[in-house]
């Protein structure tokens, strides 16, 4: 039986992990230990309960207005002694935060193997975003096993020396999880929301916190006011939990009669909602990837994006941290539906379901068990 650790501490790891923790609960060749390092408390245990786990170890080391420095060297110290008490066979760590990079860190340290999920994303430019891009690259630096969710993420890897017999692509967990929670989702989780399966209006989902936003956020709350100054639009803001980002959003949108805003909901109520949304307006990476699989037309609050393949598919669009860029966008889908109707077209290029199955096929064979898994290729699907 072969033990891996499974290090996580924000809500996107939580939704992208989970059903890949339940595979490895559930073959009995694995014994995976789930540990938080608290890098977001409250929104984790939340979203991992709504999958029916709970960590089987948790370091705690949130703190109010925590820098990430001290997230990562904290995270470091606690998976450092957790690691010298007992060595598990690999470390699992997923994508780019400040968690991942502490769990590979101490993998390294402490010369465990470390699988890398949600490998090769690249923006190619450092600053943005910050820091996922410069903590992804770090990762793949010492990585073992890069489990890639598109061919063009294993290009990436390629075309900076990592060895191909290393990268299996698998398509991504969070398609996965959409659909598990697509088939759950009963209703929004929040009384503010009960009556808007009834509202008329044009329903938009809007969201920014990504760090390298966070000087531009005051703007950004400014076009979300403007945007539903409209009588014809209703955006529901579920707003992060982050003192900075509410300071800088609450002033523009907090009173606003045409925004109703709610604190981060339950990943059953949230899939739902995107179901809902006409349009999803955002910074989120999980939303650069969910919208393009529900087929909801998705405007990406940024410059540049790690996950270009929908915006090669023609299902999102960069639209800029800058008011006008985003009014601008914004508004041309609202006043020409065939353009809407043209971003929704139901093409799903991040998976087909089966990313948790491809990641076990691939985890196993790095173990010794089994063959590599064929690669995902995306093809023209139906939205979930």
């Amino acid at each position: 039986m072969h033990s891996v650790s499974i290090i996580l501490g924000t809500r996107p790891e939580a939704i992208k992990f989970a059903p890949v923790i339940h595979a490895l609960r559930e073959d009995p060749c694995f014994e995976p230990v789930v540990v938080s390092t608290g890098q977001h408390q409250q929104m984790l245990h939340e979203t991992l309960c709504q999958f029916g786990l709970a960590p089987d170890v948790d370091l705690q080391i949130m703190t109010p207005r925590q820098t990430l420095s001290q997230v990562t060297a904290r995270s470091l110290n606690g998976l450092g002694e957790l690691f010298a008490a007992e060595r598990p066979d690999a470390i699992l760590v997923h994508g780019d935060t400040a968690t991942t990079l502490a769990g590979a860190l101490s993998g390294f340290h402490h010369n465990v193997p470390v699988i890398h999920v949600e490998a090769g994303l690249r923006s190619g430019h450092l600053a943005s975003p910050f820091p996922e891009e410069g903590n992804r690259r770090l990762i793949a630096q010492v990585a073992a096993l890069h489990l890639a969710p598109t061919m063009g993420n294993r290009d990436n890897l390629l075309a900076e020396g990592i060895n191909e017999a290393t990268i299996a692509v698998t398509g991504n967990t969070v398609i996965d999880a959409l659909r598990w929670a697509s088939s759950r989702s009963t209703s929004f989780g929040d009384p503010a929301l009960d009556d808007l399966d009834e509202d008329p209006r044009t329903v938009i989902v809007a969201s920014a916190h990504r760090r390298d936003a966070w000087p531009h956020l005051p703007e950004i709350g400014r076009a979300f006011a403007e945007i539903a100054d409209r009588p014809d639009v209703r955006m529901v803001v579920p707003l992060h939990r982050n003192p900075a980002v509410r300071e800088a959003l609450l002033p523009s949108i907090g009173d606003h009669p045409g925004i109703t805003v709610v604190d981060p909901m339950p990943y059953l109520g949230f899939a739902r909602l995107m179901n809902r949304a006409d349009i999803i307006l955002s910074d989120s990476s999980g939303a650069q990837e969910e919208g393009p699989a529900l087929g909801t037309p998705t405007l990406v609050i940024s410059n540049v994006t790690e996950r270009v393949e929908a915006v090669e598919a023609g299902t999102a669009r960069l639209v800029s941290t800058l008011r006008e860029g985003i009014v601008s966008n914004t508004v041309r889908l609202l006043d020409f539906p065939e353009e809407a109707r043209r971003l929704s077209a139901a093409v799903n290029p991040y998976g087909d379901g089966r990313a948790t199955e491809r990641t076990m096929a691939a985890i196993s064979h790095f173990f010794g068990r089994g063959e590599a898994p064929e690669p995902f290729a995306p093809e023209v699907l139906a939205a979930v």
